[in-house]
């Protein structure tokens, strides 16, 4: 049975808001809890970054949902071992229910402390060797690592949870599946994307949890719910690689006036008809998805929080879907 939780958007609401809108995912019947996890938004109309780690130990004490960051970069902000302390603190704090979802990050919130921004090639090699020195870390026991990016000399976590958070990995392609199936405790990837959820199995993913998740914008009117995404989201719409390589919000600023509000009519779930919330959300469970997480753009959270509780989430759980 597919799971159904709310994603938090560090990007654009205050630490403050968001543990509003955990609470309000609670009680409209979400199960669960997504962070990002940001240095800079995307763009200055999004207008918030607060620090990830300081408001995951506030939801731990305003709601009992687990909670996935979706997703951090441990390779080059912060170090591993500084990543891995965090990631044990939250799963002490949460009572087990944090689960650690990493990938290989974007320029925009790594390049900050004037490190070279790798290739994708190395980027992925750089997280394997972060997640293996997490894991070390989260034995309890004294480390030293001496790899090829990363060295740890006698580190050790002393405030550990019961059990290790599960680490899972994101990608939006074959070879990141590929190594979320390998090095993984479960796979992120946003889109329904059937084959790639397969290519993550075949790699060592078996029957591991897939996470995903998509943007919507409840709204009485659909006209009204376009312009909101393209003032604050148009970003979603830009292709190939440019969210990985763009280094600032004014760069995304630019290249976001590539995209149309037409653009996102076609591609956005808009609007407050039923039917089209519930297909949408709905396409990931058969394409092999454990949990999807939703985030309603915009100022709308108590009508959205409400419009999901009574229309969405009873549909999506019934028997036949």
């Amino acid at each position: 049975m597919t799971a159904y939780g709310y994603f938090l958007s560090s990007e654009e609401f205050g630490p403050h808001e968001l543990l509003d809108q955990a609470r309000l995912a609670e009680q409209a019947g979400f199960e669960a809890l997504a962070v990002s996890d940001h240095f800079h938004p995307w763009n200055d109309e999004q207008g918030q970054s607060s620090f990830v780690w300081s408001v995951i130990g506030a939801l731990s004490q305003v709601t009992s949902l687990p909670v996935t960051t979706l997703v951090t970069c441990p390779t080059v902000r912060l170090h591993p071992v500084l990543n891995a302390q965090a990631a044990a603190t939250a799963a002490v704090l949460t009572g087990g229910g944090f689960r650690f979802g990493v990938g290989t990050g974007e320029a925009l919130n790594e390049h900050i402390l004037g490190d070279a921004w790798p290739e994708a090639g190395e980027r992925m090699q750089m997280l394997e060797e972060a997640v293996q020195v997490i894991r070390k870390m989260f034995t309890g026991e004294q480390i030293t690592h001496r790899g090829d990016h990363y060295t740890v000399q006698n580190a050790r976590l002393y405030t550990l949870p019961d059990e290790p958070p599960p680490v899972y990995v994101s990608g939006f392609g074959p070879q990141a599946a590929a190594l979320a199936g390998r090095i993984g405790d479960g796979f992120v990837t946003m889109s329904p994307d059937a084959p790639l959820v397969e290519q993550f199995r075949r790699a060592g993913g078996g029957a591991k949890p897939v996470i995903g998740g998509l943007k919507v914008c409840w709204d009485t009117d659909r006209d009204r719910a376009a312009a909101t995404v393209h003032r604050l989201w148009p970003n979603e719409q830009l292709p190939g690689e440019l969210a990985q390589l763009l280094p600032a919000p004014e760069h995304f600023r630019q290249a976001s006036s590539l995209v149309t509000e037409d653009m996102i009519r076609e591609n956005v779930v808009l609007g407050d008809a039923v039917d089209e919330h519930v297909d949408a959300v709905g396409a990931y469970a058969p394409a092999g998805f454990d949990e999807v997480y939703v985030n309603q753009i915009g100022p709308d959270q108590t009508q959205f929080f409400d419009f999901y509780r009574t229309e969405v989430l009873p549909r999506l759980r019934e028997p036949h879907r």
